[in-house]
C-alpha cells in the first residue's frame, strides 16, 4: 500500500497481520487498514492522517529497487504508445535493467501475448525478475526471460516472427540485421538511448540497411504545474530529457526504400568510436550495490511467501467457501 502525508511524502509498505507502520508522524497498526477500500484514510497516534491508496505502476516502478537505471514511465508510456504494442503481440526487448519497461509491456500484451527479454547480466536479469514478480504476484505467464547476447536470441526465432523489436542498449545498431531476421514485414524496431552520438549512429544504420523505412526520433519532457486557487503557474522543476526513441518500420524483402530528397554533408559522419559506459559519461553500477538490491529483494521476496503461507494455513473452510477460492483476486498486497 502507498502512504501519502498531507506534505505529498510517500511511504510503500507490504500489509500483514501483526505489522506496525513507523515514522516520525507516529505509528499504527497494519490491523487498521486492512480490509478498507482505497482512498481511506488512518489516523497515526501522534495525530496526523495518511492517505492509503494501492499504489500504481508508475509509484511502484519509481520507488522499487533497481540495480540498473530504469525507463521512467513518462518514456515508457511514449514506447507502449508509439511502438503499437498489443495484446497477442510478439514483442523482443533487450537489456532488462530493472525490469521497469518489461511490466509497462506486460500489461499491453496480456496474458496471450508473448515477450522475450535478453539481458547479458544474470545479476541484472535477477533484479528485473524479482520486481517483476512482485508487481505481478506471480511469473506473468507471458515473459520469457533469457540471458545472453541479443543477435543470438533473434537469429534463434523463426524468420519474420516477430512483431516487436525494443532496444535499450549502448549499441543498439549492432543489432539492426539480426532484427531484420526476425522481424515481420511492417514489424517495427525501436530504440531508447540515451545521447545524440548514439541516436545519429542508430539512425544512419538503419538507413544505410535500407530494409526500414524512413527512421523518426523524439524526446519527450514532462512539466507538472503549481495549482493553488488563482496561482495557476508552471512549476519551478520538471522532468527534462532522460533519453531519445527512435523507431522505423520494416520494409518486404527485396524493397528497395524511397529515395530521400536531402541529405546532409560528408562531413556530417563521424568515424568508428569506442561505445562504452565510460565512453557515454555512465556511472557504473557498483557490485556492491547489486549485492544489496539482490538480497533486499530475496528478503523481501521471502516475507511475502511466509505471509501468503500464514494466510493460507489460517483460513477456514467457511472463509474460503464465502469467497468463492480462499484466494485474493489482487496478490499486490
Amino acid at each position: 500500500m502507498q502512504l501519502t502525508d498531507y506534505k505529498g511524502k510517500m511511504h510503500t509498505i507490504v500489509l500483514h497481520d501483526d505489522g506496525l507502520f513507523h515514522s516520525h508522524r507516529g505509528t499504527f497498526r497494519h490491523d487498521e487498514i486492512i480490509g478498507c477500500e482505497d482512498g481511506s484514510v488512518v489516523r497515526t497516534s501522534t495525530g496526523h492522517d495518511f492517505l492509503v491508496l494501492r499504489p500504481l505502476l508508475s509509484d511502484y516502478v519509481l520507488g522499487m529497487p533497481r540495480g540498473a537505471a530504469v525507463i521512467y514511465p513518462k518514456d515508457a508510456a511514449q514506447i507502449v504508445g508509439w511502438a503499437d504494442i498489443y495484446p497477442g503481440a510478439r514483442v523482443v526487448e533487450a537489456g532488462v535493467g530493472s525490469g521497469a519497461l518489461s511490466m509497462s509491456l506486460l500489461r499491453a500484451l496480456g496474458p496471450e501475448g508473448h515477450l522475450i527479454s535478453v539481458e547479458r547480466r544474470p545479476e541484472f536479469a535477477e533484479i528485473a525478475m524479482l520486481n517483476v514478480d512482485g508487481w505481478f504476484g506471480a511469473r506473468h505467464p507471458a515473459w520469457d526471460v533469457r540471458i545472453g547476447e541479443l543477435a543470438d536470441v533473434l537469429m534463434s526465432e523463426q524468420a519474420a516472427s516477430v512483431d516487436r523489436v525494443i532496444l535499450d542498449m549502448l549499441a543498439p545498431w549492432e543489432n539492426i540485421e539480426a532484427a531484420c531476421h526476425a522481424l515481420i514485414p511492417g514489424g517495427l524496431i525501436l530504440a531508447y538511448v540515451a545521447t545524440t552520438t548514439q541516436l545519429s549512429r542508430f539512425v544512419e544504420e538503419l538507413r544505410d540497411s535500407e530494409a526500414f523505412t524512413e527512421p523518426r526520433a523524439w524526446e519527450t519532457m514532462q512539466r507538472t504545474w503549481h495549482l493553488e486557487g488563482l496561482a495557476v503557474r508552471p512549476d519551478h522543476r520538471m522532468v527534462g530529457h532522460t533519453g531519445f526513441l527512435a523507431s522505423a518500420r520494416r520494409l518486404a524483402p527485396g524493397t528497395v526504400p524511397p529515395r530521400r530528397s536531402r541529405r546532409p554533408a560528408k562531413g556530417a559522419y563521424a568515424g568508428e568510436s569506442v561505445w562504452g559506459p565510460e565512453a557515454l559519461g555512465e556511472r557504473p553500477v557498483s557490485e556492491r550495490k547489486i549485492r544489496r538490491v539482490r538480497r533486499d529483494l530475496h528478503n523481501r521476496a521471502a516475507f511475502i511467501a511466509s505471509l501468503r503461507a500464514q494466510q493460507d494455513g489460517s483460513a477456514t473452510p467457511d472463509a474460503e467457501e464465502s469467497s468463492g477460492t480462499g484466494e485474493s483476486s489482487d496478490t499486490r498486497d
